[in-house]
């Protein structure tokens, strides 16, 4: 019979299509349930971790807190006394895990509060303050923006930056290099410029002190910011101290003095004890700066504290010359800008004075909504900067 063959193969290919797209339909699902697998998998891996961290964190918070103690002194038998940051002494016994030629008279340590054995060494303390003094990154500053001061520059380069770069040469001559340079002169004539040069020049770790800031309220506290800046700069080493405004910590000891007076004493004291006391320094220069040298106290200038003293004077024409070079070289200058009647119109004037002329004649340019900076921008910058008291007075005008 026709008819039935035709309904069975017709009944046939439907049930084979059925089942086609059935197991199309349980493979997709196999797949998205195998990728929320995956998801889910993931998922606990993370919260396992997080679970791991959180129990890390808990065992620290259960762990008893520690007490701060400085050693006193080591016993034979191995134990230690030490005195506790609430005030007595223990003798107490030392961890294994910490060398026994390790611990020295006077290190920190930590001390189990039940137990009060020593169970961590810790760092020496340090003030925020000393950490801030670091100059981490060079200033922009290099010996070529400088101008004149030759001689200076080659006496710095030779007592600061050769000792720190060829100490070998010294040692082959038998000479100890110069472990102090004073910077002297008037104000603006370069001395913390040439500070700075060196750090950038070099690559020991600079740390840049302001003599105001070791004068402290409350006894003893200068001297030890003294004493742990000196403990950085050997740590560093090598390393430059440069203390500017020395003047400031540095002056004349009185015999009749005020309290305050004498707290600064006690720093100066502890200055010059860095500068030359029975520690060797190792590579560490320092260098000093100062507009005021007749103030300063005697012990702190003689040999073997500051080596040398370089005088900074009041720049010559040549010297003022290169000045304005250098600070006009980014300039846009007309072409009736002449240096030689600049130079000729600042005679007594400093390498700051100058600086601030530049600057004054393109505000000058600037006011006038020009970008190209004339002579008579210069002229009315030096008298603007004439009537404050600076310098010889010249000419109105640099072309009358």
């Amino acid at each position: 019979m026709p008819g039935t063959t035709d309904a069975k193969k017709e009944g046939s290919i439907e049930d084979t299509t059925y089942t086609q797209n059935y197991t199309r339909h349980l493979e997709r699902r196999l797949r998205a349930l195998e990728t929320e697998k995956q998801i889910l998998q993931a998922e606990r891996s993370r919260l396992e971790k997080d679970n791991q961290t959180l129990r890390t964190e808990l065992e620290k918070l259960r762990q008893s807190p520690l007490i701060t103690a400085s050693v006193i002194e080591i016993l034979e038998d191995g134990r230690a006394i030490v005195k506790s940051s609430t005030g007595p002494n223990f003798v107490v016994h030392v961890h294994s895990s910490i060398p026994k030629e390790r611990m020295q008279p006077g290190m920190r340590v930590a001390l189990n509060q039940r137990s009060f054995a020593v169970t961590q060494e810790l760092p020496p303390p340090k003030d925020p303050m000393i950490r801030a003094m670091e100059i981490e990154e060079a200033p922009d500053v290099s010996f070529a923006d400088i101008g004149g001061l030759k001689d200076q520059l080659r006496e710095i380069r030779e007592t600061v930056e050769l000792p720190l770069l060829k100490p070998d040469l010294f040692a082959q001559v038998g000479i100890e290099p110069p472990k102090g340079v004073l910077l002297t002169g008037p104000p603006g004539t370069g001395k913390t410029l040439c500070a700075r040069a060196v750090a950038h020049e070099t690559n020991a770790t600079f740390i840049r002190v302001i003599g105001s800031e070791l004068v402290q309220k409350f006894i003893g506290e200068g001297a030890r910011l003294v004493r742990e800046i000196f403990m950085l700069a050997k740590e560093k080493a090598p390393a430059i101290v440069f203390v500017d405004e020395l003047d400031a910590v540095g002056s004349h000891r009185l015999d009749i003095a005020t309290s305050g007076d004498r707290e600064v004493q006690r720093t100066l004291m502890q200055l010059l004890s860095e500068l030359d006391g029975f520690e060797n320094r190792g590579q560490v220069a320092v260098l000093g700066a100062t507009n005021r040298p007749d103030i300063l106290d005697p012990a702190l200038l003689r040999p073997g504290r500051f080596d040398r003293i370089i005088e900074f004077p009041t720049p010559d024409d040549e010297s003022r010359g290169e000045i304005f070079k250098i600070h006009t070289r980014g300039m846009n200058l007309h072409e009736n800008v002449d240096f030689g009647r600049l130079v000729s119109a600042t005679h007594n004037l400093t390498g700051a004075d100058i600086k601030a002329i530049c600057t004054e004649a393109g505000m000058f340019a600037i006011r006038d909504s020009r970008i190209c900076v004339t002579s008579e921008d210069f002229s009315k910058a030096i008298g603007k900067l004439q009537s404050r008291g600076k310098g010889d007075q010249a000419p109105s005008s640099l072309y009358c």
